[in-house]
Formats: C-alpha cells, sequence, structure tokens
C-alpha cells in the first residue's frame, strides 16, 4: 500500500502568490529601491520554487515594481523625487475628477459606507507593535485605502478606478519607506481625512476636491524632505 502523496499547488498559484508577497514587501520598503532580487534568495525567502519566482517578477516587471537589467537580473524599481512629483500630480488630476463624479452621482448609500470606513481607519493605528518593535499596520493601511476608493468608487468609470487604484499603491511605497526610516512622518492625517468626508456629506464638490489636493499635496512636502537627501533614493546595480 503506497502513502498518499502530498498535494502541490499549480505552478500558476505559487507564482500568484509570488508575485503577491514580493509586492507586498516592495510596498512595505522591506525591500529596498535599487536591491537586487535574487532568485535563490527570493525562492528561500517565501519558501516558492525559483520557476514560480521568475515568473512573479516578470509580471511584477510589467506591472512597474521591479526592473529587469539584461545579463544583470531582476532588481527592485528605483524611486526618485522626479518620479514622486509626477506621480502625486497625476493623482490628483484623476482622484479630483473621479470624486467630482463620484459626488454627482451620490446616495445615501454611498455616503453611509463613507462614514462606515471612515470610522473603521478612524479607530486603527498607523503603527503597532511587534515583538518591541513599531511597524506598519497592514489593517490601517487596508481600511485606509478603503477610505480613498470608496470616496471615487461612484465614479462610473471602471478604468479610471483602477488607474487610480494602481497610483495609490505606488504612493504608499514612497509613504512607507520614508515611515520605515522614521523620516517625514505626518501620523494618520485623520484630521485631513475628517475635513474632506464632511466636504462630501455637505455635496461640496469644490471644498472636496480642494481639501484631497491639499492632502496629498502635504503627503508631499513631507516626503520631499527624504528624497531630497539625494536624487534617487535608490542603490544603483554595480
Amino acid at each position: 500500500m503506497t502513502g498518499r502523496k502530498q498535494a502541490v499547488a499549480p505552478a500558476p498559484i505559487l507564482s500568484e502568490r509570488a508575485r503577491d508577497l514580493i509586492r507586498r514587501d516592495i510596498i512595505d520598503a522591506k525591500l529596498l529601491p535599487g536591491e537586487k532580487m535574487q532568485l535563490e534568495a527570493i525562492s528561500e525567502r517565501y519558501g516558492i520554487g525559483v520557476n514560480p519566482v521568475r515568473e512573479a517578477l516578470n509580471q511584477l516587471v510589467s506591472e512597474g515594481w521591479v526592473d529587469r537589467h539584461s545579463q544583470r537580473g531582476f532588481f527592485v524599481k528605483d524611486m526618485s523625487l522626479r518620479d514622486l512629483e509626477s506621480l502625486v500630480k497625476t493623482r490628483i488630476w484623476l482622484e479630483t475628477l473621479a470624486l467630482t463624479e463620484s459626488m454627482a452621482n451620490a446616495s445615501e448609500a454611498w455616503e453611509e459606507s463613507l462614514v462606515l470606513v471612515y470610522h473603521r481607519l478612524a479607530r486603527t493605528s498607523r503603527i503597532v507593535e511587534a515583538d518591541g518593535e513599531d511597524v506598519l499596520n497592514h489593517e490601517w493601511e487596508d481600511r485606509h485605502n478603503a477610505f480613498h476608493m470608496g470616496l471615487l468608487s461612484e465614479c462610473g468609470s471602471p478604468w479610471l478606478l483602477e488607474f487610480c487604484s494602481t497610483m495609490m499603491d505606488q504612493s504608499v511605497r514612497y509613504r512607507n519607506l520614508s515611515v520605515n526610516f522614521n523620516l517625514a512622518r505626518r501620523g494618520d492625517a485623520i484630521t485631513e481625512h475628517e475635513q474632506i468626508l464632511n466636504a462630501v456629506l455637505d455635496r461640496d464638490p469644490v471644498q472636496a476636491t480642494t481639501l484631497l489636493e491639499r492632502h496629498y499635496s502635504e503627503t508631499l512636502e513631507g516626503l520631499k524632505a527624504f528624497l531630497a537627501a539625494d536624487e534617487k533614493v535608490n542603490r544603483t546595480p554595480s
């Protein structure tokens, strides 16, 4: 009688898992800009085979999280002040448009959902203690994302929402890098979130979009203090 064979996850599932884990660590700034992605080391880090890891890295290249240099391999995407400024400017353009459209389509159900996600965010700490150290709280990040995407959710354009979601993830990476190095920390900015919410509930799109733009501009100014230390926050591959 032969023993049971252990079930092995299909390669596509493993590559998706590797992609999600690597992407999360890039966003959390656990993998730093310019850092070389050694296939064997990444495979051992996540307990996933080299081939699924390679597939995951190729996918992350197409998504803009990883660079691939011929003959030298994979590297975490570089970061720069110019890129951040362009990112924030584009995010303001698109999100103020999406928020304006959402407010034009406002319903009581939408407003009630915004109040709920705001209160969940307000009750959640951005930084928590783990093993005697302050670390980023993923629950806060998820609720912060839910609040901002909730503001835009009634814009009526899945394409616009997808672009806004992608830019939010890229912005979080910059913010988390600064927090991990104890620089440019603005806390959870809960007062700013509350002011945006109140303007939305007051059905005042001019005030709401003005506050949203100011919210992102304040974040940008804080991050400049971090990024200005060097033109690029990266380790150039040798």
